[in-house]
């Protein structure tokens, strides 16, 4: 009798698992789905205070940091037209920075994070659908955050709309002293 009730806890502590792993599979689809941009991480020797406290750096920055199992995320990436590409990566421990709203921003904390402690690396990222290495993230990271180039794009297309708006008044002033001056001559 006791054997059987030790059988039938072990079934439903199993079937909890997988419900478990499911949920976090589905969990991680959404994630990679949602992103704009995620780098895996290797977080090997960080404390939980190191870890936590990378975590607030990313979340203020509009990013998440998950530790995750590398078959779970393996199973997410199954859709995932670059999933051979990052399969070199999903060994050893294994996190996860998912950046939603600036790619860029993102990979710049996370090198940030990464030139402060020693002890986390970067394996590989994806970037607005492509994969990137950790010298391709360095280099990235270099790049204008998001709005600075939106601004310098505005910029750089006003720019010749005011001079040949400038360019347009300087004709029409230069018509109206000419017609001036024909009238002054006329009066006299």
């Amino acid at each position: 009798l006791l054997y059987c009730t030790a059988v039938q806890e072990r079934r439903y502590n199993l079937s909890t698992t997988k419900e478990t792993k499911k949920k976090r599979v589905e969990e991680l689809v959404e994630k990679v789905s949602k992103s704009k941009s995620f780098i895996l991480t290797n977080f090997q020797g960080l404390t939980v205070a190191e870890i936590s406290e990378l975590r607030q750096t990313m979340k203020d920055s509009g990013a998440e940091y998950k530790v995750c199992k590398n078959t779970l995320f393996r199973i997410a990436l199954a859709d995932a037209l670059f999933k051979e590409q990052l399969e070199s990566s999903l060994k050893g421990c294994t996190g996860v920075v998912f950046g939603y709203d600036d790619p860029v921003m993102t990979v710049k904390k996370a090198i940030e994070y990464s030139e402060k402690n020693e002890k986390f690396k970067l394996k590989q990222g994806v970037v607005e659908g492509r994969v990137y290495s950790p010298d391709e993230l360095k280099e990235i990271s270099k790049l204008p955050s998001k709005n600075v180039l939106l601004g310098m794009l505005v910029g750089g297309m006003s720019s010749p709309l005011s001079k040949m708006a400038c360019a347009l008044q300087a004709v029409n002033l230069k018509l109206l002293y000419a017609l001036e001056s024909l009238k002054n001559k006329r009066a006299q």
